[in-house]
C-alpha cells in the first residue's frame, strides 16, 4: 500500500513539474493549455463517454497536444472529438463587410441574431459543414424568397397548415390512391428522414439534415403547385391530407432538431 502510494505521489509530482516546465509562462502564469487540462479530466472524471469541442481551425495543431494530456492522464484520448469551424465572412449589399479585432470592429453574433432573426442566424450557420468557409449575406437571410433556404422550408411548414385548416370530413384514407409522380417523390423523401438524423448525429455533421430539409420542402412546393388537396373525390383528399400531415410533422420534428421555429402562417 505504501509503495503504491509512493508510485502515485512521484507521478503526481513529475506531472506537475513537467507542466511547470512547459506551460508557464515568463510571469510564472499558466497559459489556458493548464485550464484545458483540467478541463477535459474533470469532463472524463464525471463519466462523459465523449467529448466535443469546437475550435477554430488555426488550432488544429492543439489536438494533439490536448490528446496527450488525456492520455498522460489515464484516459482515453479518443473520447476527445475536435470539430474545426472555419471564419465566416459577411456580407451586405454585395460588398464584403471588413473587420478587424485589433481596431474593435467586428459583428458579434448577438448583433447578427439581433439582424437577421435566430431561425436565419442558427439555420445559415448549420447549412455549412464546419471546415468550410462561410460567405453569410446578410440580404438573403433577411429576405422573404425561395432562395432563402429557411423561409422556403418555414414556408413549407405554413402553407400545410393552411390547407389543414380549412379541410373537412373524417373519411377512411387508401394511401395506395397515391401513386402520381409528386406524391411518390415526396413519400420517397419522408422514407429517408430517420437514415438522415442518424447519420448527421453520428458523423456531426447538422448540415445534412438542413439540406433534407431543404430538399423535403421542395418536393412539398412541388406537390402543392400541381395538385388539389381539398377536392370532391374525399377517399383521395383524405389520403393526400395523410400525406401533407406527415410532410408537416417530419418537417416540424427536424426543424425542432436544429433549434429552428417552425411557424404556423408567415
Amino acid at each position: 500500500m505504501a509503495q503504491q502510494w509512493e508510485r502515485d505521489w512521484a507521478y503526481q509530482y513529475a506531472a506537475r513539474e513537467t507542466l511547470k516546465m512547459i506551460d508557464d509562462t515568463d510571469y510564472g502564469m499558466h497559459t489556458y493549455f493548464a485550464s484545458d487540462i483540467a478541463y477535459h479530466f474533470e469532463k472524463l472524471e464525471r463519466g462523459y463517454g465523449t467529448i466535443v469541442d469546437i475550435w477554430g481551425a488555426d488550432h488544429h495543431g492543439y489536438i494533439a497536444r490536448v490528446k496527450a494530456s488525456i492520455k498522460a492522464l489515464g484516459n482515453d484520448p479518443e473520447k476527445l472529438k475536435v470539430l474545426l469551424s472555419q471564419m465566416v465572412h459577411l456580407y451586405r449589399g454585395g460588398e464584403k463587410l471588413k473587420m478587424s479585432t485589433r481596431s474593435g470592429k467586428f459583428v458579434t453574433l448577438r448583433e447578427l441574431r439581433y439582424e437577421v432573426g435566430n431561425d436565419a442566424a442558427r439555420f445559415f450557420y448549420i447549412l455549412r459543414k464546419s471546415e468550410q468557409h462561410m460567405d453569410f449575406d446578410l440580404d438573403l437571410a433577411k429576405s422573404k424568397t425561395n432562395e432563402n433556404p429557411v423561409f422556403y422550408i418555414q414556408y413549407a411548414h405554413a402553407r400545410i397548415c393552411s390547407v389543414l385548416s380549412k379541410a373537412q370530413g373524417n373519411q377512411t384514407p387508401d394511401l395506395t390512391l397515391l401513386n402520381n409522380e409528386y406524391e411518390q417523390a415526396l413519400i420517397k423523401q419522408l422514407s429517408r428522414y430517420s437514415d438522415i438524423v442518424k447519420t448527421s448525429a453520428l458523423n456531426y455533421e447538422p448540415h445534412l439534415l438542413a439540406y433534407y430539409l431543404r430538399d423535403l420542402a421542395g418536393d412539398f412546393h412541388s406537390y402543392y403547385n400541381n395538385c388539389d388537396f381539398l377536392i370532391a373525390d374525399k377517399t383521395l383528399q383524405a389520403s393526400r391530407l395523410e400525406l401533407v400531415k406527415a410532410t408537416k410533422q417530419i418537417l416540424q420534428n427536424g426543424l425542432g432538431l436544429l433549434g429552428v421555429s417552425a411557424p404556423d402562417e408567415m
